[in-house]
């Protein structure tokens, strides 16, 4: 059993470049899946694999975590059956679970200011947790093509930044003049306390900041500000992009600045917009204030 994992790891990384993230969530998927069956991929059929979603679904599992787990056990069988293991693909049989997708979490504009404004004094710390923020808020990044970036990858006098995102797809993404100035103020701090790492975000040992080190640094400051519900680097990347869509930014160009590779990924953002339009709307409209 663990030597078809171990084969279908290796194909997901020699065919897809797979993150060690993503083959460590196929992996953790296939095992549970595998330990709840307890049979030989040869003897699993659909109804196993039902069976299996059945069970999930009575754990309460997200929707999205369950559709998740069909799609790596699909991919399993899918290779499985080329490689001529089994005779049969159950997975094909297997519907995925509809499920809505929820509007995604986005901060204020005042809300943003007081949490740039977080981080104070003149320490190392303080002029990077700083530069972080403005980053993540300026550029959209993900907190793993934040970890990713090196010192070459920034552009202080273009105020642009190279980021390797999914798949290794580089692209170019401008910054604003608010991260330009927290990088100026982050840079010589960072030669202070840099040693052999190419990073540009270092840790106090001068090694690579890690996306857990990311999280725990914008919910700390998400929390000193006393912002409602959870805050984190992805809050940020929605924040992003729903104050662009605001701006009059249009989708395509989004849509890149993100690093999507399909648009419908992008367009959740427009019923983000369309409810910040509504209260606009209730705000503004002197009918709707009447009937109010």
């Amino acid at each position: 059993m663990n030597k078809h994992i171990e084969q279908f790891r290796g194909s997901l990384k020699a065919e897809r470049d797979a993150s060690l993230h993503t083959l460590k969530a196929y992996t953790q998927d296939l095992r549970e899946f595998l330990s709840f069956i307890d049979k030989k991929p040869q003897d699993i059929d659909n109804i196993d694999i039902r069976s299996f979603f059945a069970y999930l679904h009575h754990k309460k599992l997200k929707r999205s975590s369950i559709a998740r787990k069909l799609a790596t056990i699909r991919a399993f069988f899918r290779y499985l059956y080329k490689e001529g293991y089994v005779n049969k693909n159950p997975g094909k049989l297997v519907s995925s679970p509809k499920h809505t997708r929820s509007l995604p979490r986005f901060l204020t504009v005042d809300e943003v200011f007081s949490l740039m404004e977080a981080p104070k004094g003149d320490t190392f710390q303080a002029a990077r947790d700083k530069a972080i923020l403005e980053v993540l808020y300026s550029s959209g990044l993900r907190v793993s093509e934040l970890t990713m970036l090196d010192i070459n990858d920034f552009d202080i006098k273009g105020s642009l930044v190279r980021v390797k995102g999914k798949g290794k797809k580089e692209r170019i993404v401008p910054m604003g003049s608010k991260a330009i100035e927290a990088m100026k103020n982050y840079l010589p701090e960072r030669i202070l306390i840099k040693k052999k790492s190419q990073a540009l975000f270092l840790n106090m040992r001068g090694g690579r900041l890690t996306q857990r080190s990311v999280n725990r640094i914008v919910l700390k400051y998400g929390r000193m500000i006393a912002l409602k519900g959870h805050i984190s680097p992805h809050v940020l990347r929605h924040t992003f992009a729903t104050h662009l869509l605001h701006g009059g930014a249009d989708l395509r160009s989004i849509q890149e600045l993100l690093g999507h590779s399909s648009l419908s990924t992008t367009q959740k953002y427009t019923h983000v917009d369309i409810a910040h339009l509504m209260e606009v709307y209730d705000k503004a409209h002197p009918m709707a204030k009447e009937s109010s």
